[in-house]
């Protein structure tokens, strides 16, 4: 029989913050609150007290532990000061604040298990509810002998029964509010013994007052308005340190000073913080439903870092895309002209690994060659101080960052310039989309840099066993399956949709979150907004969370008819060869675009043919999966030849075909991880291959995006050629291995070795490229091509509703593949409007074709089941054979080789693209 929870508040009606702690003199306080980062620890951690947490809160009234079989007895015991003693032979001390667990029947499978699977053994109930002031105690499970010692003891993950017990908290309202009578402040800290806000302006410190129904701290302040520094004290146990006080920036904070030392009061209808033309900015309505967004990934910095058009004090900033004539703008003007949708920028919030003010710039020596190891040599002794990272480790989620700002220490320039940016965009006809990192913070548990988990500590970070903070992501994975954690996200998400207007939202590995969280947040910026708010992240399966072990995971496979769309890496690794983490003689290995088979490098030549044909083919039957929007149901030919629904295609041990609806994928060749497609195709092609046949492969790898049913995503600077010099992980390379020259003038292919941190077990296979810098590096023509090329196919996809159908129903009846025979080598794919039903929009637009060879010999092929009237090359295809082109060097002379006829004959040039339309 179990506690009713009812019950159970109502004999919780203590102070949440007893046991408390003396008030230090205000001058104490004062000293404390100075000092961004600072720890106070009050009272050590006992060297006889556990430190790892092997139990775990299900809810307010279970726990689940694997207790001795042994034990006469196990016991919740609650430390109120970290100087107690639970060693094991000894008795348990009779002052000790006790209650008795009882054995469960069974494992307590019926109380969220799958959550707190990772602790193993049995359910234990509470005899007698805890008192409040629990939670702001070292709590710890206790088995005990017959004679009443202790046996085994272990700490106690709080997150499950907090969630239980602080159930309103989720709709608290929390951070800095301004009110009529000055600012509002709330923060949530159920476990801390006591929390002061300080008044960084006046140097003051103020007590908080906690709530027994949320759990939340809050103060007002009279005289904080806009522009007022604050910060927190918080109280709390931190097991391992001990009663520490913790000097803490607040997680809801929506302004920063710089280098986020202290939070800021920030109004966002404040007129300070809009840029002129702010309230009739509107973004382009270019986007419907997901199979209308074509989405294109840039980093702030990048954009204007090295562009001389742009002012000097602009150059890598928000205000960089405020300059409209700039190359940078002019270039994103043409793809937006073309039919590119969405820019999508790398994380923009408040991130730990750039210094906001004087960042350091190395001095670069570029005097070694194009293998020499001088340039990521400078850049390495710097890179944790430099100006320069990706930004994918999160400090404070909703204020925007400060190293991108003229004016890194006003909070409300910062959220000025970038809605400028934002505002400059929509003008320019692009709708914008964040990276967002939700899934992990930079730092975690008494690291300066850690906000969260010194507010309450093993509560928003996801633990293990032991009670250590998981770090399968790269860094403190957060749990955003935990009540307060989710609210965090998707408040978070809303004041960006809101508050900034962004369009769309990119999910860093949203696989490490519950799918149920995801969903939430779809409904809840979507309100905020009035409008549909289009999600897509990395739906990577793996971890502590892997195949559903915690929760339900917005996972690959498991979004299904929810809108939300997963990067599908099938058709992204046919096409490049081997998988995105290869590494040494791995890199080596060919994909459909790099020459497998039909053009093999020096290390597949000796390869027997047979072998490579039938991997050959079965890159194909994945391009056909990627083309035809990965979708479950779609029905083709496999690479044996046998029509079969996608679902049944193999993706190593899994089903290539994983979505219900095509606008649930995304089709990308390349992003900011792994190889740029062309350092990928550099070490995949025969050595000795021209510079014009690496622009032409690198049409190709384009052309398979842009040709896809589904979302389609760039990588900035791909339309260009971009290379970082076979860097494998840029994130923290410096600015030199990221450049992009919008006019593609440079490259920067062979400005040296690849960084050690990340490169060095593939130094062997890169230097001999690299070494041949000047015969593969792409000039301004080659970039030119592919730039020319990648305007022509985003008409082609702006202008044609076959290549962006949002049902699988409508891919099914529309799209058809035809089989050229046992000559791999081209994929075709054939489009009919007339298949569609009389009711869709598209119906009666014709026919459209689209031709793939990837050999990099012509290709003639009878194809009876294309006889007819006679098609003809699309116009946004003629228009690069015209005579009266821009640049007559620019145009592809080997269109004017193409035909298909209407016999059917069908004649491709080498390592090329086709569209027709009849």
């Amino acid at each position: 029989m179990f506690i009713a929870r009812s019950a159970l508040i109502t004999t919780l009606a203590l102070s949440l913050a007893a046991p408390a702690l003396a008030m230090p003199p205000p001058s104490d306080l004062a000293l404390a609150c100075r000092e961004p980062g600072g720890v106070t620890v009050l009272a050590a951690w006992s060297e006889a007290l556990p430190t790892h947490q092997r139990a775990a809160w299900i809810n307010a009234e279970r726990i689940r532990w694997n207790a001795p079989q042994a034990a006469a007895s196990v016991q919740l015991v609650l430390i109120d000061r970290p100087t107690a003693s639970l060693r094991l032979g000894e008795p348990l001390s009779l002052d000790l604040a006790r209650f008795a667990l009882r054995p469960l029947s069974t494992n307590a499978s019926d109380d969220d298990s799958a959550r707190f699977s990772h602790i193993a053994g049995r359910g234990f109930a509470l005899d007698a509810p805890i008192r409040d002031a629990a939670w702001t105690q070292a709590q710890f499970v206790v088995a005990l002998d017959a004679e009443g010692s202790v046996l085994e003891a272990t700490g106690v993950q709080l997150a499950g029964g907090l969630d239980a017990r602080f159930t309103s908290a989720e709709q608290s309202t929390l951070g800095a509010t301004l009110t009529s009578d000055g600012t509002d402040f709330a923060l949530w800290a159920p476990t801390a013994r006591q929390v002061v806000l300080c008044h960084r302006d006046v140097d003051a410190a103020l007590p908080m007052t906690a709530s027994i129904d949320t759990g939340a701290w809050s103060a007002n302040l009279a005289n904080a308005r806009p522009g007022a520094r604050y910060a927190f004290l918080v109280d709390v146990l931190v097991p391992g340190v001990g009663l520490v006080r913790n000097r803490v920036t607040d997680p809801y904070a929506l302004g920063l000073s710089a280098d986020s030392q202290d939070a800021v009061v920030l109004d966002l209808d404040d007129p300070a913080t809009m840029p002129e033309g702010w309230s009739s900015d509107a973004r382009p309505n270019t986007v419907d439903g997901n199979t209308d967004l074509v989405v294109y990934e840039l980093h702030v910095r990048d954009f204007s870092r090295d562009d001389a058009t742009v002012s000097r004090a602009h150059r890598g900033t928000y205000m960089a895309f405020t300059e409209p004539g700039s190359d940078g703008m002019r270039h994103l003007q043409a793809l937006a002209a073309a039919g590119l949708t969405d820019v999508h920028l790398l994380p923009t919030y408040d991130l730990a690994s750039v210094p906001e003010r004087d960042c350091v710039r190395p001095v670069l020596r570029t005097d070694e060659g194009p293998d020499g190891t001088g340039v990521q040599a400078a850049i390495g002794a710097v890179r944790d101080r430099d100006c320069y990272n990706w930004c994918y480790d999160p400090w404070h989620f909703n204020a925007p960052e400060g190293s991108y700002s003229t004016q890194p220490n006003d909070a409300a320039a910062r959220a000025r310039e970038f809605r400028a940016m934002v505002q400059a965009l929509h003008q320019a006809g692009l709708r914008v989309g964040l990276d967002v990192v939700y899934n992990h913070t930079m730092a975690s548990g008494q690291d300066r840099q850690s906000v969260l988990d010194r507010i309450v500590p093993g509560y928003y970070h996801r633990l293990d066993a032991d009670g250590a903070v998981t770090t399968s992501t790269c860094c403190p994975n957060t749990a955003t399956e935990a009540t307060m954690m989710a609210k965090l996200m998707i408040e978070s998400a809303v004041i960006w949709a809101r508050d900034y207007r962004i369009d769309s939202f990119r999910f860093d590995l949203m696989g490490h979150q519950p799918k149920a969280a995801m969903l939430d947040l779809q409904r809840a910026v979507d309100a905020a907004t009035g409008r549909r708010i289009h999600l897509l992240g990395e739906g990577w399966n793996f971890g502590e969370v892997a195949d559903g072990a915690r929760f339900e995971q917005a996972a690959q496979g498991v979004l299904n008819g929810t809108g939300i769309a997963t990067f599908s890496d099938r058709m992204r690794d046919a096409a490049r060869g081997g998988r995105a983490g290869d590494r040494g003689d791995a890199l080596f290995a060919q994909g459909w675009l790099s020459g497998l088979h039909l053009d093999p490098n020096a290390a597949q030549a000796a390869r027997p043919r047979e072998d490579t044909k039938a991997e050959l083919k079965s890159a194909e039957a994945l391009l056909r999966v990627g083309l035809a929007g990965t979708v479950q149901t779609f029905e083709t030919f496999d690479a044996d030849g046998v029509v079969k629904p996608l679902s049944a295609f193999r993706y190593g041990s899994g089903p290539a075909g994983y979505v219900s609806q095509p606008g649930e994928a995304v089709n990308y060749t390349e992003n900011h991880d792994n190889l740029t497609l062309f350092d990928s195709n550099a070490l995949r092609l025969p050595l000795d291959t021209p510079r014009h046949e690496r622009a032409r492969a690198q049409v190709l790898g384009n052309a398979l995006v842009l040709l896809s049913q589904g979302v389609a995503y760039l990588h900035a600077g791909q339309e260009l050629m971009r290379s970082k010099s076979l860097d494998r992980n840029s994130y923290n390379s410096g600015d030199a291995f990221n450049a992009i020259d919008w006019t593609g003038a440079t490259s920067a292919f062979g400005i040296g070795l690849a960084p050690v941190w990340d490169n060095e077990d593939s130094w062997p296979q890169m230097r001999p490229l690299l070494q041949r810098a000047a015969d593969i590096r792409p000039t301004a023509d080659d970039a030119a091509f592919v730039k020319a090329w990648t305007l022509a196919l985003l008409r082609v996809r702006r202008d044609s509703p076959l290549l962006r159908l949002n049902s699988a129903d409508t891919v099914q009846a529309a799209l058809r593949f035809h089989s050229i025979g046992d000559a791999p080598g081209v994929v075709i794919g054939h489009l009919n409007a007339d298949a569609l039903p009389t009711t869709h929009p598209a119906h009666g637009d014709g026919e459209l074709l689209y031709v793939l060879n990837a050999d990099p010999n012509a290709r003639e092929l009878s194809m009876p089941a294309l006889a007819g009237s006679e098609w003809r090359l699309h116009p946004a295809l003629l228009a690069l054979m015209a005579a009266e082109n821009e640049a007559t060097t620019r145009i592809d002379p080997r269109l004017s080789d193409a035909k298909l006829d209407a016999s059917g004959r069908l004649l491709v040039p080498g390592r090329s693209v086709l569209v027709f339309v009849r």
